[in-house]
């Protein structure tokens, strides 16, 4: 047998053996065997580097590290579900489905347990796995196929049978609770000074690790729960499909038979909650038929033929030691309760919110108390109610800012008191935290303590500051050696090659996070573009509404901040605008879409306008290029007629986006 002929048999051998220890739990090789007949592998192919494909068996235990996770746009957006919370609201969600589809049959579901772990999806042509991406915003994720290809329960070829064009698999990554509480009593063995705090944060980290290798030594899997595009009749095909194609498909997911047996459906899993392998925090329920999902289509954010029905809240009983106040990057006074330590769903808590003074009076909460503490999903753990009232006297939030000692200052009809000096050291340092935060410029290094220690120092007194410092600074300071110093340097070196939503993001621009950042860079693509912007400009586009844009104009009019992003340039901060489009067939074009669209969802409508180097645009303005008219379409296509603006129907407008 020849070299080639043995690279090919090794592969098929050791996937058939992966497949089945992973996915079907029927392990066929030991591990001896597996290994031995793995390192055999390796062996040949660095003899003969010529036989190293992709999807080589080789390939899951990483590649080499990373300087930054590039970025992904997928063309069908990836939306989340709306929730529900009770019963009621699950059988007011039924009703809708049958008004909007005025039909009065039974409707068959597809129920599956709700993984709490990150969102995935997977890219496959000629079936094999060429690109993974995570959810982002929807529209952009990040490219992680280096760390997927990690994930011993991600094909990297699919099976014999599966479709061979372009494939989209989402999905779910996610760490068992046994494996989870393994890694963590083995750093505590080894004296590591922080342990994990739950599953669900260490497989998303996991997965965005730059250096897939770390990736590959976390025990991550991956579960397919759905389709980007689909041709199949129904979310049960599906389940059976992904099986057959070679992954593990949705646990205990089963079509049932209208609202009645999906409620006994959920039932029966809250009770099971605690005795599964995974952490779960709900029962997803979809619409099985897929000719019925087309029909319902999409909200602005969600399906319509799904819904995440959560299961209640965990809660715990423990001791309210102090009530602490914070000042956030607003200038925000938050009382925020500090616990004696309790484990809830997974995660010990020794911190929770207050939201602010009328809270506290509604609670009658006192320093002292026995208290009820609720953590759901991802959400900061809160105060419930008190249980035991053992405090002395009551708690009365400060007339001075803990931070600064300014005059605290409560508008009429606001909940929170608020820091009126922009000098205040406290804003300073969360303003700092969220402009350092891996969701906006992402610099390594620059931690809690370490902001505290240059804010205090005088060092830094703004976020243009930090790109002054340098190695022989930050070497001084206490607990930063060379290395870690040149460390950070580096980090606030790269950052300034950022993307322009993370720039705007991380400046903090009140009710502008990750999506409206990326909104607005994708009009106005550079700073100085955006700074000089008009109100109207801003609400010409699609998911911007007036409080977005008069927030946007009032930043921009601060000599303070016009001063601030003046340094951030002079600094060097050359942020990368998005991704270029106009070599798009569409380039230059500002759309507006009008009427129903029968064919697509105005959503897959807008990602593919984009997609092609076009603006969508909300309201018919002299700037508009084009109108697309579905039926009954109203006074967005008679303003279009009256500016003389060209319109097409949507038969024209499905010829030019194909």
């Amino acid at each position: 047998m020849g070299d080639r002929e043995r690279h090919r048999k090794l592969c098929e051998i050791l996937d058939e053996a992966n497949h089945r220890y992973y996915v079907l739990d029927d392990p066929t090789l030991s591990d001896d065997e597996y290994d031995a007949l793995l390192r055999e592998l390796k062996s040949l192919e660095e003899e003969h580097p010529e036989l190293r494909t992709p999807d080589s068996p080789s390939q899951r235990v990483g590649s080499a590290p990373l300087s930054e996770l590039p970025t992904y746009r997928r063309a069908l957006p990836m939306l989340s579900i709306e929730n529900c919370m009770s019963e009621g609201e699950f059988r007011d969600w039924v009703k809708g489905l049958a008004i909007f589809l005025k039909r009065e049959e039974q409707i068959r579901f597809f129920v599956e347990p709700k993984i709490d772990g990150a969102s995935l999806e997977l890219v496959y042509e000629k079936g094999a796995l060429v690109t993974a991406a995570t959810r982002g915003d929807g529209t952009t994720g990040e490219d992680v196929t280096a760390q997927a290809k990690t994930i011993r329960t991600v094909p990297l070829r699919l099976r014999p049978g599966a479709p061979q064009g372009r494939l989209s698999i989402r999905g779910e990554v996610f760490i068992a609770k046994r494996a989870f509480e393994e890694l963590n009593a083995r750093l505590e063995q080894e004296g590591a000074e922080k342990l994990y705090a739950n599953p669900r944060n260490l497989a998303a980290g996991s997965l965005r690790m730059l250096d897939p290798a770390i990736t590959a030594a976390r025990p991550l899997e991956f579960v397919a729960h759905s389709m980007g595009e689909t041709t199949l009749p129904s979310q049960s095909a599906f389940y059976e499909a992904a099986r057959a194609w070679g992954f593990r498909a949705a646990p205990d997911g089963r079509m049932v038979e209208g609202p009645g047996e999906a409620e006994g459906a959920y039932r029966e899993l809250l009770a099971r909650r605690d005795d599964l392998p995974f952490e779960i925090d709900g029962m997803v329920v979809k619409v099985d038929d897929l000719a019925l999902q087309q029909s319902l289509g999409f909200r602005t954010r969600s399906p319509r033929w799904a819904v995440a029905w959560k299961f209640p809240p965990v809660q715990r009983a423990t001791d309210l030691l102090e009530i602490e106040v914070q000042v956030g990057r607003t200038g925000a006074l938050t009382p925020v309760a500090i616990l004696a330590p309790v484990e809830i769903g997974g995660v010990k808590v020794s911190r929770a919110s207050l939201h602010n003074e009328d809270e506290i009076a509604r609670l009658a909460v006192r320093p002292g108390d026995r208290v009820l503490v609720q953590r759901s999903g991802d959400v900061i753990p809160k105060v419930v109610k008190v249980l035991e009232s053992r405090g002395s006297a009551p708690f009365a939030m400060p007339r001075a800012c803990p931070s600064c000692g300014s005059e605290a200052v409560r508008g009429e009809g606001e909940a929170a008191s608020r820091c009126p000096n922009l000098a205040c050291p406290g804003q300073l340092e969360a303003q700092l935290r969220h402009f350092a935060h891996r969701s906006a410029m992402d610099i390594e290094g620059l931690g809690i303590k370490l902001i505290r220690q240059l804010v205090a120092s005088g060092r830094v007194k703004g976020i243009a500051d930090l790109y002054s410092l340098d190695a022989e600074t930050l070497a001084g300071l206490e607990r930063m050696g060379a290395k870690s110093a040149g460390n950070l340097v580096a980090a606030l070196e790269a950052s300034k090659r950022r993307p322009l939503p993370r720039l705007l993001n991380g400046l903090g621009i009140r009710h502008v996070g990750e999506r409206v950042a990326e909104v607005l860079a994708r009009r106005f693509p550079s700073l100085e573009q955006l700074a000089s912007a008009t109100e109207e400009d801003l609400l010409e586009i699609d998911e911007i509404g007036p409080e977005v844009a008069a927030s946007v104009r009032a930043f921009f009019d601060r000599p303070e901040n016009r001063e601030t992003i003046a340094r951030l340039v002079a600094a060097g901060l050359a942020p990368a605008p998005p991704e270029d489009r106009k070599g798009g067939r569409l380039s230059g074009e500002v759309v507006v879409l009008t009427g129903t669209l029968g064919a697509l969802t105005r959503d897959a409508a807008k990602a593919r306008l984009v997609a092609l180097g076009a603006s969508v645009g909300s309201a018919v303005t002299k700037k508009t290029t084009l109108v697309v008219a579905g039926e009954k379409a109203g006074s967005k296509l008679k303003k279009a007629e009256e500016l003389g603006i060209r319109v097409v129907d949507e038969a024209t407008f499905l010829g030019m986006i194909r």
